[in-house]
């Protein structure tokens, strides 16, 4: 599998965003499959993909077996990704996958790293809890990686939780080599750096830190793609209160309708919990 170029990365930026927005209007995701690949440019492949996802769909109702089944267009982390949100035990939504799935494809459509790309990943992976041993495997198969990146990927699948994320940032790093070199001139790295200086300073700096100051450090001196965060569980307790609160002012609007219908009017019997007394402003 070669990587996707950049109408390819474009065109599926567009459809993941597409697919995102109208599952949010109640449109079916067959409805949607079937229709989609009509809006995308035919110079690329992914209308027969869609074409062929929409048939999977019909068949068994998982859009995951159909990324699956398409090994040589979708990568292994955008199968696993769409699986995950058909895990019953995982609570990752396809409206997030599809989220993260539009901005690894606007990553790659514009000049796109190795090391961006693969730290992208692993924030996803970490801050969806979606599991190290699958995640970066997966992770590790994307075409933009060549054999020193895959290694490096089953390397950090190894040692999640045993090293710090900014610790294998920085030992993998120009900066650490730079440094051993002054300590040692006749040192030589027994593996290629993966990251440059500048992922080296910063991971030097994130060292004994929580690991998200690093990605939102990398992000904006980088550029590195920004993860989608999970949306926070909604407080049911609050909402209700809230909902409460605006039936009282409701019924109090009501009562004053027909006070002033009967000519009975009198402001001062209006003063439900949650109104405020203009008089003590």
């Amino acid at each position: 599998m070669t990587p996707p170029d950049r109408d390819e990365c474009i065109e599926q930026a567009y459809f993941f965003r597409t697919f995102r927005e109208r599952l949010a209007e109640n449109v079916s995701a067959q409805d949607i499959l079937s229709h989609a690949h009509e809006e995308i440019l035919t110079i690329t492949r992914l209308p027969y993909a869609i074409q062929f996802l929409a048939t999977e769909m019909k068949h068994t109702g998982l859009l995951g077996n159909g990324f699956a089944k398409l090994p040589h267009y979708f990568t292994p982390f955008q199968t696993f990704l769409v699986r995950q949100t058909e895990q019953e035990k995982v609570r990752f939504t396809i409206q997030t996958a599809l989220l993260v799935l539009e901005r690894e494809a606007v990553y790659k459509s514009n000049n796109p790293t190795p090391p961006g790309l693969f730290v992208f990943h692993y924030e996803v992976i970490a801050r969806n809890r979606l599991g190290y041993d699958a995640g970066l495997t997966a992770s590790g198969g994307d075409p933009m990686f060549d054999p020193d990146w895959r290694a490096f990927a089953e390397f950090v699948r190894k040692q999640a939780g045993t090293f710090e994320f900014a610790d294998l940032v920085y030992l993998r790093s120009a900066l650490y080599e730079m440094e051993q070199k002054r300590r040692d001139a006749a040192y030589e790295s027994p593996v290629p750096p993966l990251f440059a200086e500048k992922e080296g300073k910063i991971a030097k700096a994130s060292r004994g830190r929580d690991p998200l100051f690093l990605f939102a450090a990398l992000q904006r001196q980088l550029a590195y793609p920004e993860v989608p965060r999970p949306q926070a569980a909604e407080n049911l307790g609050a909402q209700i209160e809230t909902l409460n609160l605006k039936v009282k002012e409701l019924e109090a609007r009501l009562r004053m309708l027909e006070s002033e219908t009967r000519g009975t009017f009198d402001p001062t019997q209006f003063k439900p919990d949650g109104f405020r007394d203009l008089k003590d402003e």
